[in-house]
């Protein structure tokens, strides 16, 4: 039976304005998606049964129909029933790394792992663009995780504009294990305390998510200028994570106080916080400064940084 083993990058955010609410319930986002070195590795392997098992490592991580890997294989199979008959079911190990609902698209970097390995297993020959808009049923992260790099998303995060890729900015992570915010209960408090200021007209919309393709920070990332981009970075979602959950809100005060972060800022819906910097030595010294300032073994911390690719094929059987 042949396999892969594949790289699934992680992603932040360093860019994330809501602009309004879209006739599919969704919101019209505007954001800049980039990948970072802190990755889960997914074994896809063929199997002679025609059906589809998940493993995982990690005891919060379900394996069930629930999973998005799972789901991406299902899809998989719906989409391309000769060559399910022809290869057979697939088994899915999840070596995970990335911190579980975190804001890092852990489960959708994982679900774009999935379409990718099974694509080379089944030799499906699909384009980039082809398992990017198979992602995009999936999730709304997921097509940025099977390209990767640095882009601009716009719509609900599918549409995808890519910009120069950001290498060796070095960023600090810091999650408290124990602790999770809905995505959903995010987009929806927003809704309710923001919802006023939502542009209602759609073709105001179309133009205010492309407007960010000329925003300052986009000029920051085009001339690689990781100070700049610091001081651009932009969340709206931390208008209603951060009043209600206070550790999140220490741990942005922590990282803002300490010598040699170019800026923090939550990622996504929270509740991971990250910090850049210019040299990996900053970025180690500040997670040790951190570590001491908040005495929590519940409290995870990474180093890591910018990359410039998505999803990447480590091996092959």
């Amino acid at each position: 039976m042949r396999s892969y083993s594949l790289i699934a990058p992680a992603k932040i955010n360093l860019y994330l304005e809501i602009i309004g609410a879209r006739l599919d319930g969704y919101h019209e986002l505007a954001m800049i998606l980039q990948s970072i070195g802190l990755a889960d590795e997914i074994d896809v392997r063929s199997i002679s049964t025609d059906t589809i098992r998940v493993y995982c490592n990690h005891p919060q991580v379900p394996t069930d129909k629930s999973n998005l890997a799972y789901q991406a294989a299902e899809l998989m199979v719906r989409q391309f029933p000769e060559a399910f008959a022809k290869y057979g079911g697939v088994e899915i190990t999840i070596n995970k790394q990335i911190p579980v609902a975190a804001g890092l698209a852990g489960g959708s970097t994982n679900a774009a792992a999935v379409l990718v390995g099974i694509d080379l297993l089944w030799k499906l020959g699909l384009t980039q663009s082809e398992l990017e808009e198979l992602g995009g049923t999936l999730g709304s992260d997921v097509p940025f995780c099977v390209a990767g790099g640095t882009a601009i998303a716009t719509g609900r995060g599918e549409q995808l504009s890519p910009l120069p890729s950001l290498d060796s900015i070095y960023i600090v992570l810091a999650k408290y294990r124990s602790l999770e915010v809905s995505t959903a209960w995010a987009y929806k408090t927003y809704r309710q305390q923001f919802g006023h200021s939502y542009i209602r007209d759609s073709d105001n919309l179309t133009a205010r998510a492309n407007a960010v393709h000329s925003g300052v920070i986009v000029k920051a990332v085009l001339d690689k200028d990781a100070r700049e981009i610091a001081r651009k970075l932009h969340n709206d979602l931390e208008r209603v994570v951060l009043p209600d959950y206070p550790q999140v809100l220490q741990l942005r005060e922590v990282f803002a106080n300490q010598e040699g972060v170019l800026g923090t800022m939550m990622s996504g819906s929270g509740p991971t916080v990250f910090a850049l910097f210019e040299s990996q030595q900053q970025a180690e010294q500040v997670k040790l400064q951190v570590r001491k300032a908040i005495l929590d073994e519940d409290l995870e911390l990474f180093v890591t940084r910018t990359i410039t690719h998505g999803i990447q094929v480590a091996s092959s059987i």
